[in-house]
């Protein structure tokens, strides 16, 4: 645990925090950004060294560094502080008020993202107090609109208008967590790739005409002949570095025959990858990309043949693999000239290599702090700002070490919160896991 001191003054800030209304798509960043500055403004940190901007005045973003001497390029620590709406009525309290019961803190932004935000700038008040000089500047940047990804969202801004700012050897972002079993800890996962996301449009045209005289040349037929070719066909396995590796590790973790098959697979055994993949949707996502119909429309009137009909499939793709093959391959599994098939996707970037300094000081602090706790390399199937980074040659690795319990992460749903010891234990993590690759782990 940390320091009392320190767990008040983050426990504080996580407070703060939460009870400020942030959602993507009601609430704004802003208060948020202004608290934090005028806190790091009162502990010292000059007005030159902490940066406010945004595309709107509600969507502010916070960048501060913290000097070291310079030796080696930059760490960039990463948080969002938007957060997914969220309704009283669905909740068993108020989801913007901050509470402690029964050893969990509770409210929206508890796991995703605020409590990562939170112990960042609690530990950077901590270094300044402690003198602490590393021998590269630490970055935090605070930013809004992951939940949303749209054009007020914060890396894709500082990336495009103040890249300068957030420039970096690496950063560290959410997007990996620490496994609880039965309040056993199991695994403290680390992302170094994840998928990229698109989204499909299938659109049939027709004439139509009047439902008494029925035709085989139907919009909605040739809609479901083509999204029923989709549900039946299944993308190649492909392994990267990460998810060779996650494989190879999660046998270490199971028993029996799936573990046989994860070590089987990771080494590129098809028939293992088919059983592997069989035995859990997520094994299945992790080694192909995968795409599934979401929504779905036709027609126009109860007693007319259909005019148009559509749909969207939804796409996450592999870090090695492109919008264009995915389209190109669904215009062959679809095989009718009367389907259009169009696709939009967002940036995408490689795998982060799995550098020596950070899985070395990611596993060496894991066993430490947790002994029997393997640090899992592993691949996100869905997205978090990471991919701008990735995109942009910047190597992000996700995690919190802010362990939950498998079978109880409540990120963007109901009665969303945070253990108070992850919280705290995940405080003493981040400020060593930052320590050890500020001052080099080798």
């Amino acid at each position: 645990m940390p320091p009392e001191s320190d767990q008040r003054l983050a426990r504080e800030i996580f407070k703060e925090m939460v009870e400020i209304k942030s959602g993507s798509t009601t609430g704004a960043t802003t208060p948020i950004v202004q608290a934090v500055a005028a806190r790091l403004k009162a502990e010292g940190f000059p007005a030159s060294d902490t940066f406010v901007g945004g595309t709107i005045p509600t969507k502010a973003n916070l960048v501060v560094r913290y000097h070291g001497t310079g030796a080696r390029k930059p760490i960039l620590l990463l948080a969002h502080i938007d957060v997914v709406a969220a309704n009283r009525e669905d909740w068993s309290m108020d989801p913007f008020t901050f509470i402690e019961t029964d050893g969990y803190f509770y409210g929206r932004g508890t796991t995703d993202d605020k409590s990562q935000a939170a112990i960042w700038i609690a530990n950077l008040i901590r270094y300044k107090r402690e003198g602490f000089k590393p021998d590269r500047d630490l970055i935090v940047a605070l930013t809004a609109d992951e939940e949303d990804p749209g054009p007020d969202n914060g890396v894709k801004w500082l990336l495009k208008n103040h890249r300068d700012l957030i420039d970096s050897d690496f950063a560290l972002n959410e997007g990996g967590d620490g496994v609880l079993v039965n309040g056993k800890h199991v695994s403290n996962d680390i992302s170094a790739a994840e998928k990229s996301y698109a989204d499909l449009t299938l659109e049939v045209l027709n004439k139509g005409g009047h439902s008494s005289q029925p035709v085989a040349d139907n919009a909605i037929y040739h809609l479901a002949g083509a999204l029923t070719r989709i549900g039946n066909f299944t993308f190649p396995f492909r392994l990267n570095e990460v998810t060779r590796a996650y494989l190879q590790q999660m046998a270490k973790l199971e028993s029996g025959q799936l573990a046989k098959d994860l070590a089987q697979a990771s080494k590129g055994s098809v028939e293992a990858m088919r059983r592997v993949a069989a035995a859990s949707p997520y094994f299945a996502a992790m080694m192909r990309t995968t795409c599934v119909a979401t929504m779905l429309e036709g027609g126009h009137a109860v007693n007319a043949l259909p005019q148009s009909a559509r749909s969207n499939v939804n796409c996450r793709i592999l870090p090695d693999d492109s919008p264009e093959n995915v389209l190109a391959t669904l215009k062959k599994v679809v095989a009718d000239d009367q389907v259009t098939l169009t696709i939009k996707a967002d940036d995408r970037g490689p795998a982060s290599p799995l550098r020596r300094d950070v899985m070395d000081a990611v596993t060496r602090l894991t066993g430490s702090m947790w002994p029997g706790t393997i640090a899992l390399p592993t691949m996100l199937v869905g997205t978090t700002d990471g991919m701008f980074l990735r995109a942009a040659g910047i190597p992000t690795y996700g995690f919190s070490s802010l362990f939950q319990e498998r079978d109880d992460v409540r990120a963007h749903g109901r009665d969303e919160r945070l253990s108070v010891k992850s919280f705290y234990e995940g405080q003493t993590f981040m400020y060593e896991i930052v320590k050890l690759l500020a001052k080099g782990a080798e």
